[in-house]
Protein backbone atom coordinates (compact mmCIF):
# COMPACT_ATOMS: atom_id res chain seq x y z
CA UNK A 1 0.00 0.00 0.00
CA UNK A 2 1.38 3.18 -0.95
CA UNK A 3 0.56 7.03 0.60
CA UNK A 4 1.16 9.83 -1.76
CA UNK A 5 4.79 8.03 -2.81
CA UNK A 6 5.85 6.43 0.45
CA UNK A 7 4.53 3.00 0.51
CA UNK A 8 4.00 0.97 3.66
CA UNK A 9 5.99 -2.04 4.45
CA UNK A 10 5.04 -5.33 4.92
CA UNK A 11 6.69 -8.29 6.43
CA UNK A 12 6.04 -11.86 5.46
CA UNK A 13 7.00 -15.34 5.55
CA UNK A 14 8.07 -17.26 2.11
CA UNK A 15 8.40 -20.63 0.94
CA UNK A 16 11.81 -21.36 -0.88
CA UNK A 17 12.95 -24.86 -2.38
CA UNK A 18 16.43 -24.64 -1.34
CA UNK A 19 17.98 -24.09 1.89
CA UNK A 20 21.20 -22.64 0.51
CA UNK A 21 19.57 -19.72 -1.36
CA UNK A 22 18.52 -17.98 2.05
CA UNK A 23 20.45 -15.19 1.53
CA UNK A 24 19.61 -14.74 -1.85
CA UNK A 25 15.59 -14.92 -1.16
CA UNK A 26 15.95 -12.45 2.12
CA UNK A 27 17.38 -10.08 -0.45
CA UNK A 28 14.58 -9.79 -2.56
CA UNK A 29 11.57 -7.71 -1.39
CA UNK A 30 8.81 -7.65 -3.79
CA UNK A 31 5.65 -4.97 -3.83
CA UNK A 32 7.29 -3.82 -0.42
CA UNK A 33 6.93 -7.11 1.26
CA UNK A 34 9.88 -7.79 3.22
CA UNK A 35 10.55 -11.57 3.84
CA UNK A 36 11.96 -12.55 7.78
CA UNK A 37 10.82 -16.21 8.06
CA UNK A 38 11.82 -18.60 5.08
CA UNK A 39 10.53 -22.10 4.78
CA UNK A 40 12.24 -24.49 2.80
CA UNK A 41 10.09 -27.65 0.75
CA UNK A 42 9.72 -30.90 2.47
CA UNK A 43 12.02 -33.69 0.66
CA UNK A 44 9.87 -36.49 -0.72
CA UNK A 45 12.57 -39.60 0.67
CA UNK A 46 15.99 -38.50 1.52
CA UNK A 47 18.37 -34.91 1.01
CA UNK A 48 21.50 -36.47 -0.94
CA UNK A 49 23.19 -33.48 0.63
CA UNK A 50 21.48 -30.56 2.70
CA UNK A 51 23.39 -27.09 3.17
CA UNK A 52 22.30 -25.60 6.28
CA UNK A 53 23.39 -21.60 5.99
CA UNK A 54 25.49 -19.85 8.39
CA UNK A 55 23.79 -16.32 8.96
CA UNK A 56 20.04 -16.74 10.23
CA UNK A 57 18.52 -18.25 12.65
CA UNK A 58 17.91 -22.57 11.59
CA UNK A 59 15.28 -24.66 13.29
CA UNK A 60 14.57 -27.61 12.39
CA UNK A 61 11.94 -30.85 13.39
CA UNK A 62 11.76 -34.40 13.44
CA UNK A 63 8.51 -36.07 12.65
CA UNK A 64 7.00 -32.49 13.21
CA UNK A 65 8.31 -32.00 16.29
CA UNK A 66 10.75 -28.44 17.04
CA UNK A 67 14.26 -30.12 17.44
CA UNK A 68 16.08 -26.81 18.14
CA UNK A 69 18.29 -25.13 16.38
CA UNK A 70 20.51 -26.43 13.25
CA UNK A 71 24.31 -25.77 13.05
CA UNK A 72 25.16 -24.70 9.71
CA UNK A 73 27.42 -26.66 7.53
CA UNK A 74 26.73 -29.76 4.70
CA UNK A 75 24.76 -33.05 6.27
CA UNK A 76 24.69 -36.11 3.39
CA UNK A 77 22.37 -38.73 3.42
CA UNK A 78 19.15 -36.68 5.74
CA UNK A 79 16.15 -38.53 5.78
CA UNK A 80 12.59 -37.04 5.17
CA UNK A 81 11.37 -37.40 8.08
CA UNK A 82 14.16 -34.87 9.34
CA UNK A 83 13.53 -31.14 7.47
CA UNK A 84 14.37 -27.53 8.31
CA UNK A 85 11.25 -26.25 9.49
CA UNK A 86 12.27 -22.43 9.85
CA UNK A 87 14.82 -20.15 8.50
CA UNK A 88 14.94 -16.38 10.57
CA UNK A 89 16.61 -13.64 9.25
CA UNK A 90 19.55 -12.07 11.80
CA UNK A 91 19.79 -8.49 9.85
CA UNK A 92 18.18 -5.34 10.89
CA UNK A 93 14.91 -4.80 8.94
CA UNK A 94 13.70 -1.26 8.38
CA UNK A 95 9.85 -1.08 8.64
CA UNK A 96 7.99 1.70 6.78
CA UNK A 97 4.50 2.89 8.32
CA UNK A 98 3.22 6.12 7.09
CA UNK A 99 -0.09 7.23 8.37
CA UNK A 100 -2.42 9.62 6.03
CA UNK A 101 -5.58 12.26 7.01
CA UNK A 102 -4.44 12.30 11.15
CA UNK A 103 -7.01 15.09 12.56
CA UNK A 104 -5.08 17.21 15.02
CA UNK A 105 -6.66 19.08 17.72
CA UNK A 106 -7.76 21.90 15.67
CA UNK A 107 -8.79 19.36 12.77
CA UNK A 108 -6.03 19.42 10.36
CA UNK A 109 -5.85 16.50 8.10
CA UNK A 110 -1.80 15.64 8.03
CA UNK A 111 0.02 12.68 6.52
CA UNK A 112 3.24 11.69 8.64
CA UNK A 113 5.90 9.39 7.34
CA UNK A 114 7.39 6.83 10.70
CA UNK A 115 10.14 4.14 9.99
CA UNK A 116 11.31 1.47 12.43
CA UNK A 117 14.21 -0.63 12.65
CA UNK A 118 14.08 -3.81 14.22
CA UNK A 119 15.61 -7.43 14.52
CA UNK A 120 14.46 -10.93 15.62
CA UNK A 121 15.78 -12.35 18.39
CA UNK A 122 18.78 -11.73 19.45
CA UNK A 123 19.04 -15.56 20.48
CA UNK A 124 17.62 -18.57 19.42
CA UNK A 125 15.15 -18.92 22.60
CA UNK A 126 14.32 -15.28 20.99
CA UNK A 127 13.66 -16.52 17.04
CA UNK A 128 12.00 -20.02 18.80
CA UNK A 129 9.48 -17.43 21.11
CA UNK A 130 8.68 -15.27 17.58
CA UNK A 131 8.05 -18.26 15.41
CA UNK A 132 5.80 -20.27 17.59
CA UNK A 133 4.26 -17.48 19.51
CA UNK A 134 3.84 -14.21 17.08
CA UNK A 135 4.80 -14.97 13.12
CA UNK A 136 5.34 -12.75 10.42
CA UNK A 137 1.90 -12.05 9.32
CA UNK A 138 0.66 -10.81 12.73
CA UNK A 139 4.00 -8.94 13.56
CA UNK A 140 3.03 -7.41 10.37
CA UNK A 141 -0.57 -6.65 11.47
CA UNK A 142 1.03 -6.04 15.10
CA UNK A 143 3.24 -3.21 13.83
CA UNK A 144 0.61 -1.74 11.55
CA UNK A 145 -2.51 -1.48 13.77
CA UNK A 146 0.40 -0.15 17.21
CA UNK A 147 2.05 2.17 14.77
CA UNK A 148 -1.15 3.91 13.06
CA UNK A 149 -2.86 4.21 16.83
CA UNK A 150 0.11 6.05 18.52
CA UNK A 151 0.62 8.57 15.33
CA UNK A 152 -3.66 9.26 15.50
CA UNK A 153 -3.30 9.56 18.96
CA UNK A 154 -0.05 11.49 19.14
CA UNK A 155 -1.12 13.80 16.15
CA UNK A 156 -4.80 14.64 17.76
CA UNK A 157 -3.15 15.97 21.38
CA UNK A 158 -1.55 18.70 19.60
CA UNK A 159 -2.18 21.71 16.78
CA UNK A 160 -0.92 21.80 13.52
CA UNK A 161 1.69 24.19 14.40
CA UNK A 162 2.92 21.70 17.13
CA UNK A 163 3.02 18.20 15.08
CA UNK A 164 6.61 18.91 14.44
CA UNK A 165 7.85 20.03 17.67
CA UNK A 166 7.15 16.23 19.27
CA UNK A 167 8.94 14.22 16.74
CA UNK A 168 11.59 13.35 19.04
CA UNK A 169 9.01 13.09 22.20
CA UNK A 170 6.98 10.95 19.95
CA UNK A 171 9.97 8.76 18.89
CA UNK A 172 11.05 8.27 22.18
CA UNK A 173 7.67 7.29 23.36
CA UNK A 174 6.75 5.17 20.33
CA UNK A 175 10.01 2.89 20.87
CA UNK A 176 8.96 2.18 24.97
CA UNK A 177 5.54 1.13 23.54
CA UNK A 178 6.68 -1.37 20.84
CA UNK A 179 9.23 -2.65 22.96
CA UNK A 180 6.86 -3.12 25.97
CA UNK A 181 4.19 -5.63 23.14
CA UNK A 182 6.69 -7.24 21.00
CA UNK A 183 9.69 -8.00 23.28
CA UNK A 184 7.80 -11.24 24.46
CA UNK A 185 8.03 -12.82 21.16
CA UNK A 186 11.32 -12.20 20.41
CA UNK A 187 11.05 -9.38 18.52
CA UNK A 188 13.27 -5.75 19.45
CA UNK A 189 12.46 -2.54 17.97
CA UNK A 190 15.83 -0.86 17.68
CA UNK A 191 14.38 2.52 16.55
CA UNK A 192 11.51 4.98 16.00
CA UNK A 193 11.90 7.75 13.40
CA UNK A 194 9.34 10.40 11.94
CA UNK A 195 11.01 10.91 8.50
CA UNK A 196 8.31 13.58 7.58
CA UNK A 197 4.94 15.69 8.54
CA UNK A 198 2.83 17.13 5.68
CA UNK A 199 0.30 19.18 6.35
CA UNK A 200 -2.49 20.19 3.14
CA UNK A 201 -0.19 22.24 0.41
CA UNK A 202 -2.05 25.38 0.96
CA UNK A 203 -1.56 25.49 4.77
CA UNK A 204 2.00 24.43 4.75
CA UNK A 205 2.96 26.91 1.89
CA UNK A 206 1.11 29.43 4.43
CA UNK A 207 2.84 28.04 7.06
CA UNK A 208 6.09 28.24 5.24
CA UNK A 209 5.71 31.45 4.27
CA UNK A 210 4.89 32.43 8.05
CA UNK A 211 7.83 30.71 8.98
CA UNK A 212 10.03 32.44 6.35
CA UNK A 213 8.49 35.57 7.75
CA UNK A 214 9.64 35.19 11.16
CA UNK A 215 12.60 33.71 10.34
CA UNK A 216 13.24 36.40 8.55
CA UNK A 217 12.13 38.76 10.95
CA UNK A 218 14.33 37.24 13.71
CA UNK A 219 17.00 37.83 11.25
CA UNK A 220 16.14 41.23 11.27
CA UNK A 221 15.53 41.63 14.91
CA UNK A 222 19.37 39.86 15.34
CA UNK A 223 20.69 41.77 12.58
CA UNK A 224 19.00 45.20 14.54
CA UNK A 225 20.23 43.79 17.34
CA UNK A 226 23.83 43.26 16.34
CA UNK A 227 23.90 46.43 14.90
CA UNK A 228 22.76 48.44 17.87
CA UNK A 229 25.97 46.39 19.56
CA UNK A 230 28.11 47.25 17.06
CA UNK A 231 26.81 51.10 17.31
CA UNK A 232 26.99 50.76 21.58
CA UNK A 233 30.50 49.24 20.96
CA UNK A 234 31.48 51.52 18.51
CA UNK A 235 29.85 54.48 20.84
CA UNK A 236 31.62 53.20 23.89
CA UNK A 237 34.90 52.56 22.51
CA UNK A 238 34.64 56.22 20.95
CA UNK A 239 33.68 57.46 24.77
CA UNK A 240 36.18 56.06 26.37
CA UNK A 241 39.19 56.90 23.85
CA UNK A 242 37.65 60.47 24.01
CA UNK A 243 38.17 60.17 27.71
CA UNK A 244 41.56 58.51 27.72
CA UNK A 245 42.44 61.60 24.87
CA UNK A 246 41.05 64.44 27.54
CA UNK A 247 42.98 62.53 30.24
CA UNK A 248 46.16 62.10 28.68
CA UNK A 249 45.73 65.70 27.24
CA UNK A 250 45.00 66.95 30.48
CA UNK A 251 47.92 65.24 31.94
CA UNK A 252 50.03 66.96 29.12
CA UNK A 253 48.77 70.28 29.93
CA UNK A 254 48.78 70.21 34.26
CA UNK A 255 53.05 68.44 32.93
CA UNK A 256 53.64 71.75 30.59
CA UNK A 257 51.84 74.21 33.34
CA UNK A 258 54.47 72.31 35.92
CA UNK A 259 57.26 72.76 33.26
CA UNK A 260 56.20 76.48 32.65
CA UNK A 261 55.89 77.90 36.26
CA UNK A 262 59.56 75.86 36.62
CA UNK A 263 61.06 77.65 34.17
CA UNK A 264 59.26 80.86 34.97
CA UNK A 265 60.77 80.50 38.44
CA UNK A 266 64.62 79.52 36.85
CA UNK A 267 64.26 82.60 34.52
CA UNK A 268 63.13 84.69 37.59
CA UNK A 269 66.37 83.68 39.52
CA UNK A 270 68.12 84.20 36.25
CA UNK A 271 66.92 87.56 35.40
CA UNK A 272 67.82 88.53 39.31
CA UNK A 273 71.05 86.99 38.99
CA UNK A 274 71.91 88.86 35.53
CA UNK A 275 69.93 91.88 36.88
CA UNK A 276 72.71 91.89 40.12
CA UNK A 277 75.84 91.19 37.98
CA UNK A 278 74.19 93.92 35.42
CA UNK A 279 73.95 96.07 38.86
CA UNK A 280 77.59 95.12 39.51
CA UNK A 281 78.88 95.48 36.22
CA UNK A 282 77.64 98.97 36.14
CA UNK A 283 78.74 100.25 38.80
CA UNK A 284 82.38 99.15 38.24
CA UNK A 285 81.89 100.41 34.88
CA UNK A 286 80.62 103.75 36.24
CA UNK A 287 83.45 104.09 38.74
CA UNK A 288 86.06 103.14 35.66
CA UNK A 289 84.54 105.26 33.65
CA UNK A 290 84.97 108.39 36.51
CA UNK A 291 88.31 107.37 36.86
CA UNK A 292 89.15 107.19 33.33
CA UNK A 293 87.57 110.36 32.69
CA UNK A 294 89.40 112.11 36.01
CA UNK A 295 93.00 110.64 33.84
CA UNK A 296 91.30 112.19 30.51
CA UNK A 297 91.00 115.37 31.51
CA UNK A 298 94.18 115.65 33.26
CA UNK A 299 95.88 114.39 30.35
CA UNK A 300 94.23 116.00 28.00
CA UNK A 301 95.16 119.54 30.18
CA UNK A 302 98.94 118.90 29.91
CA UNK A 303 98.32 117.38 26.11
CA UNK A 304 96.67 120.54 25.46
CA UNK A 305 99.41 122.79 27.27
CA UNK A 306 102.33 120.70 25.42
CA UNK A 307 99.92 121.13 22.05
CA UNK A 308 99.74 125.15 22.95
CA UNK A 309 103.48 125.06 23.32
CA UNK A 310 104.15 123.15 20.05
CA UNK A 311 101.69 125.01 17.76
CA UNK A 312 103.20 128.17 19.17
CA UNK A 313 106.66 127.30 18.49
CA UNK A 314 105.43 125.88 15.02
CA UNK A 315 103.54 129.16 14.33
CA UNK A 316 106.52 130.91 14.95
CA UNK A 317 108.79 128.59 12.87
CA UNK A 318 106.03 129.32 9.82
CA UNK A 319 106.32 132.52 10.22
CA UNK A 320 109.38 133.14 10.03
CA UNK A 321 109.81 130.79 7.31
CA UNK A 322 107.13 132.71 5.18
CA UNK A 323 109.29 136.33 5.88
CA UNK A 324 111.92 134.49 4.51
CA UNK A 325 110.14 132.93 1.27
CA UNK A 326 108.30 136.33 0.92
CA UNK A 327 111.55 138.15 0.98
CA UNK A 328 113.11 135.47 -1.44
CA UNK A 329 110.32 135.51 -3.93
CA UNK A 330 110.19 139.34 -3.93
CA UNK A 331 113.65 139.47 -4.90
CA UNK A 332 113.19 136.93 -7.32
CA UNK A 333 109.97 138.76 -8.84
CA UNK A 334 111.99 142.10 -9.09
CA UNK A 335 115.05 140.07 -11.09
CA UNK A 336 112.61 138.57 -13.23
CA UNK A 337 110.64 141.97 -14.04
CA UNK A 338 113.55 143.20 -15.07
CA UNK A 339 114.97 140.65 -17.40
CA UNK A 340 110.93 140.78 -18.45
CA UNK A 341 111.74 144.15 -19.19
CA UNK A 342 114.50 143.76 -21.23
CA UNK A 343 113.16 141.36 -23.15
CA UNK A 344 109.85 143.12 -24.19
CA UNK A 345 112.39 145.53 -24.98
CA UNK A 346 114.07 143.48 -27.31
CA UNK A 347 110.99 141.82 -28.81
CA UNK A 348 109.38 145.26 -29.10
CA UNK A 349 112.61 146.45 -31.33
CA UNK A 350 112.36 143.39 -33.38
CA UNK A 351 108.47 143.86 -34.13
CA UNK A 352 109.42 147.71 -35.07
CA UNK A 353 112.23 145.99 -37.67
CA UNK A 354 109.85 143.56 -38.71
CA UNK A 355 107.30 145.80 -39.37
CA UNK A 356 110.03 147.85 -41.29
CA UNK A 357 110.87 145.09 -43.58
CA UNK A 358 106.70 144.30 -44.13
CA UNK A 359 105.63 147.88 -45.00
CA UNK A 360 108.95 147.92 -47.73
CA UNK A 361 107.43 144.44 -49.39
CA UNK A 362 103.62 145.24 -48.68
CA UNK A 363 102.63 145.04 -51.95
CA UNK A 364 103.80 141.42 -52.96
CA UNK A 365 102.80 139.84 -49.36
CA UNK A 366 99.26 141.17 -49.93
CA UNK A 367 98.90 138.79 -54.06
CA UNK A 368 100.59 135.97 -52.01
CA UNK A 369 98.28 135.87 -49.06
CA UNK A 370 95.37 135.84 -51.81
CA UNK A 371 96.56 133.30 -53.94
CA UNK A 372 96.89 131.06 -50.52
CA UNK A 373 93.31 131.41 -49.24
CA UNK A 374 92.26 130.53 -52.64
CA UNK A 375 93.70 127.30 -52.84
CA UNK A 376 92.78 126.94 -49.11
CA UNK A 377 88.95 127.11 -50.58
CA UNK A 378 89.03 125.41 -53.26
CA UNK A 379 90.46 122.38 -51.13
CA UNK A 380 87.36 122.61 -48.72
CA UNK A 381 85.67 122.82 -51.71
CA UNK A 382 87.36 119.96 -52.99
CA UNK A 383 86.55 117.64 -49.99
CA UNK A 384 83.05 118.76 -50.13
CA UNK A 385 82.77 117.27 -53.49
CA UNK A 386 84.71 114.19 -52.92
CA UNK A 387 82.69 113.11 -49.71
CA UNK A 388 79.54 112.10 -51.24
CA UNK A 389 76.28 113.46 -52.60
CA UNK A 390 74.61 116.45 -50.77
CA UNK A 391 71.39 117.84 -51.17
CA UNK A 392 71.55 121.45 -50.19
CA UNK A 393 68.57 123.48 -52.15
CA UNK A 394 67.96 127.47 -52.38
CA UNK A 395 70.33 130.04 -52.13
CA UNK A 396 73.30 128.34 -50.17
CA UNK A 397 73.20 125.44 -53.11
CA UNK A 398 73.16 127.90 -56.12
CA UNK A 399 76.05 129.39 -54.19
CA UNK A 400 77.81 126.03 -53.51
CA UNK A 401 77.55 125.72 -57.05
CA UNK A 402 78.50 129.02 -58.56
CA UNK A 403 81.94 128.22 -56.35
CA UNK A 404 82.24 124.82 -57.54
CA UNK A 405 82.01 126.31 -60.79
CA UNK A 406 82.85 129.46 -61.59
CA UNK A 407 81.27 131.59 -64.50
CA UNK A 408 84.03 133.22 -67.22
CA UNK A 409 83.14 137.18 -67.51
CA UNK A 410 84.41 139.13 -70.27
CA UNK A 411 85.95 142.10 -68.75
CA UNK A 412 87.20 144.40 -71.27
CA UNK A 413 88.66 141.30 -73.55
CA UNK A 414 91.98 142.86 -75.41
CA UNK A 415 92.57 141.72 -78.78
CA UNK A 416 95.23 139.62 -77.92
CA UNK A 417 92.66 136.91 -76.89
CA UNK A 418 93.33 136.83 -72.97
CA UNK A 419 90.05 135.94 -70.77
CA UNK A 420 89.20 137.17 -66.84
CA UNK A 421 88.01 134.91 -64.61
CA UNK A 422 85.65 136.44 -61.31
CA UNK A 423 84.15 134.61 -58.28
CA UNK A 424 82.01 134.60 -56.06
CA UNK A 425 84.51 136.52 -53.88
CA UNK A 426 85.29 138.61 -56.52
CA UNK A 427 88.79 137.09 -56.94
CA UNK A 428 89.82 137.57 -60.28
CA UNK A 429 91.70 135.24 -62.60
CA UNK A 430 93.54 136.24 -65.87
CA UNK A 431 94.56 134.64 -68.71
Amino acid sequence: MSYQGVSHSKVVQRRIKNPSDADKQFAKIRNNEIPIVLVPRWPMLFHFYLNVPSGPFVFYQQFHKDMGKLNPGVIWLWPAWNCISHIVTRATISYNAPARDCPTADNVMINVDLSLTFRIGPDIDGARNFIYKLGARRLDELLACETEEAIRGLVYSVTHDKVNDLREEFAVGMLATLNNKVQPYGVQIMNVKITDVKLPKELQERLERTTAFKTKMEEQEKSHENRMRVLDDKAIEELETIQKTNARKIQEIVAEKQRYVIERREMEEKAKGYGRVQEVEAKTHVEVSLKKAKGDEFVNKVKGQQDAEALLKRTDIECQKLIIESEQKAHVLVKESEAGLKVAEFNANSMIASAKVEAGAAGALAEKRRYELEWDRLEVLRNIAKTGRKFIAGENGEGILNDLVPQPQMRNAPMNGNFSYTDRNSTSYTQ
